[in-house]
């Protein structure tokens, strides 16, 4: 009797089992820290487009200073801002190109909730791209948060890279 059940619990599913038993509470950090990231510019996008019909520089400001809004998106700020100026329509694409950008982080984090392999390697490429800019602000405009922010970045990247094996499914069959 316990003879079978053994080779029932070694049957084809024990290549499996070691992958979905074993958990990764870093990956799962990460993965709150995307799901977040997609919540908050999914809402961003939202005030874009509730504003888009407002006095946009005023109003800008206000949700910009209401959010705080992490330096690390300097970069995406400074877009809006140069848009909160101009048309409506404009603010229209503000809207559409941050939603778009929130789903980079949505799909990253529901994929490496599934441990699609893909979704690490598309979390460590948006992560790699941020660094170079945070590194640049780091130097023009020294503070803690974006330190911070750039420290992080280089972890996902690192953590990410350097346990894409034992993290995500792969379709082919590897050898060690």
């Amino acid at each position: 009797m316990t003879a079978g059940n053994t080779s029932e619990a070694g049957g084809s599913t024990a290549a499996e089992a070691p992958f979905i038993k074993k958990r990764a509470p870093t990956l799962y950090v990460i993965i709150a820290i995307k799901l977040l990231k997609f919540v908050s510019f999914v809402t961003l996008a939202c005030v874009f487009y509730a504003l888009s019909d407002n006095d946009l520089p005023a109003e800008y400001h206000r949700v910009l200073h209401f959010l705080r809004l992490n330096p690390e998106r300097r970069f995406w700020t400074q877009l809006a801002l140069r848009v909160a100026e101009l048309t409506e329509g404009r603010v229209l694409w503000a809207a559409l190109g941050t939603f778009i950008y929130s789903l980079f982080s949505g799909v990253e984090g529901f994929g490496m909730m599934f441990r699609a392999g893909w979704a690490g390697w598309l979390a460590i490429g948006e992560s790699a791209f941020f660094i170079p800019i945070e590194v640049f602000e780091l130097v023009h405009r020294p503070s803690w948060m974006v330190l911070g922010i750039l420290a992080l970045n280089v972890f996902i990247v690192w953590y990410l890279f350097a346990n894409r094996n034992r993290l995500f499914r792969h379709h082919h069959h590897h050898h060690h």
